[in-house]
């Protein structure tokens, strides 16, 4: 069917800005990591650094690029809404699980299985085994954010009925333990501060749960109210209190306090531009730049890496792309034709790739079994672990892949065992747990 054929038939009922909010999100996201990630080629070797290492000035920009709290927003909304239609027709946690992953690990199999197949081609071919690894290594910066993600989805069933249990506490006690985690870390206690990898990302997806079930509905004046508070606290927590001004690094790893006060800020935004964006995205143009880049959200996402590092191989080498010095004026301006170049091969991966993301699975009704929920559990576990070995792995990795095997391994042992749970009803076996 035809953009613009979905477009016409979108029911009125549809909040329009969640997948506005997706789509743009994401594009930040792929044109923020194309200009401050550095690429080089020099002497055979390929490498690169953060240009935000160089750039100090660039610290407040990261303020607008730094968007992954609206994306776990706007997932939180669109999980919510999917986990109460999915019981409200009979169906569980688990299948939901099943169903809510396939399109995610779909594309995420058949890049990892393209970036081991061509470094082995490039190995057979005499490929330098460290522009392998530092290209593999390129190429696989968006798993870390899939892997988030998953966890989350994974966990929505629990995380939903905790939402329904308690509402806006949830996410409360949530900011709350981040706060602790954070003064434990500056008072520096090992290893406590790390658990905001979690609970950060935890309470704004809970506070999409919350926007979807109406606890976030307020007038147009609070919400901006809202967004000028996270603002006043992030400027209190950057740049009077003890926080790094960029959001990208150094309050993302581990998030912080003052990510989350950036996250109010965006969530306010959000709220506040909410009837209009949902006005204007009633037009048929808008709506439709917004459902094709949404049908193809997850393929733009995990292949903008690979487009930058496939650029860098082609231009870099020849000598068609100068490599001006940072910083300097040169190199700012050299971002333009960098981010353009990056752009037109980044459509041709999409275009070869993104039939696997549009393609829509007739998964069968998996009945409720011991079978079905083991082999669930297993298969997410295992591809949350290969991720993680995946996302791990430095530049300097220069196995047979230029990605380590184990990860990758486990996470093609996952993805199968998910696909044929999916696909034969947990292994053939009934409710009753024969064949």
């Amino acid at each position: 069917m035809r953009v613009r054929d979905l477009a016409e038939r979108t029911p009125d009922s549809r909040e329009r800005s969640v997948d506005m909010w997706r789509a743009l999100a994401i594009c930040l996201v792929v044109l923020g990591h194309w200009f401050v990630v550095a690429v080089t080629y020099r002497d055979g070797r390929l490498g690169g650094y953060n240009a935000l290492d160089v750039l100090g000035w660039l610290d407040l920009i990261t303020w607008l690029f730094q968007v992954m709290p609206i994306f776990f927003l706007v997932g939180g909304y669109a999980g919510g809404a999917s986990m109460a239609s999915h019981r409200a027709s009979g169906g569980d946690g688990v299948s939901w699980v099943l169903r809510r992953t396939d399109r995610l690990l779909r594309p995420t199999t058949a890049l990892c299985l393209v970036l081991a197949l061509a470094s082995l081609v490039a190995v057979a071919a005499g490929v330098n085994r460290q522009l392998l690894g530092h290209a593999a290594w390129l190429a696989s910066i968006p798993l870390w954010f899939l892997l988030a993600f998953l966890t989350l989805v994974v966990l929505t069933p629990v995380l939903y009925a905790l939402h329904r249990r308690a509402g806006l506490v949830v996410p409360l006690v949530m900011l709350v333990i981040v706060a602790v985690a954070d003064l434990l870390r500056l008072l520096h206690v090992p290893i406590v501060g790390q658990i905001t990898y979690l609970f950060a990302w935890l309470a704004v997806y809970q506070l999409g749960f919350c926007w979807r079930d109406g606890f976030l509905r307020m007038s147009r004046g609070r919400a901006i109210a809202v967004a000028v508070g996270g603002l006043v606290a992030l400027i209190g927590l950057t740049v009077v209190g003890p926080y790094p001004i960029g959001m990208v690094g150094q309050n993302t790893a581990p998030p912080t306090l003052a990510l989350m006060a950036l996250a109010a800020t965006q969530v306010g935004v959000v709220l506040a531009l909410q009837s209009a964006a949902g006005r204007w995205l009633r037009r048929i143009g808008p709506w439709s730049a917004v459902i094709a880049v949404n049908a193809v959200i997850l393929t733009l996402f995990l292949w903008h890496m690979t487009a930058a590092a496939i650029a860098a191989a082609v231009l870099y080498p020849t000598g068609m792309m100068p490599q001006p010095p940072l910083p300097s004026a040169a190199w700012l301006l050299w971002r333009v034709p960098w981010i353009v170049a990056c752009a037109l091969v980044l459509a041709v991966l999409v275009a070869v790739f993104a039939r696997i993301e549009l393609r829509r699975s007739r998964l069968p009704a998996v009945e409720r079994s011991l079978w079905r929920d083991g082999a669930t559990v297993l298969g997410m576990a295992a591809v949350l672990a290969g991720l993680l070995l995946i996302a791990l792995a430095g530049p300097g990795h220069q196995s047979p892949t230029g990605l380590p095997w184990a990860g990758v391994l486990a996470y093609l042992c996952g993805a199968a065992v998910l696909r044929v749970t999916r696909t034969n009803g947990g292994w053939g076996l009934g409710r009753g747990g024969s064949a």
